[in-house]
């Protein structure tokens, strides 16, 4: 007798966005774009176009920030992002995208945007449309412990 264990939501959108992550990288690659690790793209999707601190997108990502730290500095050393004094806190600095940074992230969008329309034509754009439309229906604030 086989069982089937019924896959949980997160697991199901964990494995969507690895699809979309595995999609972009590979083509990144293949254009001979800078390598960046998964942790690095999640990184830059997160990350506020006039600059956001390590601390803020370690809130963002799910990561400590010792993960966030690490990831910044080897998009540093690749000349993709950039350390500027935070004006708001003379003791942080923000994190923001160089030139070729800016370029890197326009050309993941452009990829993004085809991965995109790739799944549209394997499911449906009805069911990819229906896909946004509920993922961008704001959810509210997770419920407490009752």
């Amino acid at each position: 007798m086989q069982s089937t264990t019924r896959r949980n939501l997160p697991q199901l959108l964990g494995e969507a966005r690895r699809w979309f992550e595995e999609g972009l990288l590979s083509a990144l690659e293949a254009a001979g774009a800078t390598p960046v690790s998964p942790t690095q793209a999640q990184l830059f999707a997160v990350l506020d176009d006039e600059g956001t601190t390590v601390a803020e997108l370690a809130r963002r990502m799910g990561v400590t920030r010792q993960t966030a730290h690490q990831a910044v500095h080897g998009l540093v050393a690749t000349g993709l992002l950039e350390q500027i004094p935070d004006p708001a806190s003379a003791r942080q600095r923000l994190i923001r995208r160089t030139p070729e940074g800016e370029r890197a992230h326009r050309q993941a969008g452009v990829i993004l945007e085809r991965l995109e329309e790739q799944l549209a034509e394997r499911i449906g754009r009805e069911t990819v449309d229906a896909l946004r439309a509920t993922l961008e229906t704001s959810w509210g604030r997770p419920p407490s412990p009752r």
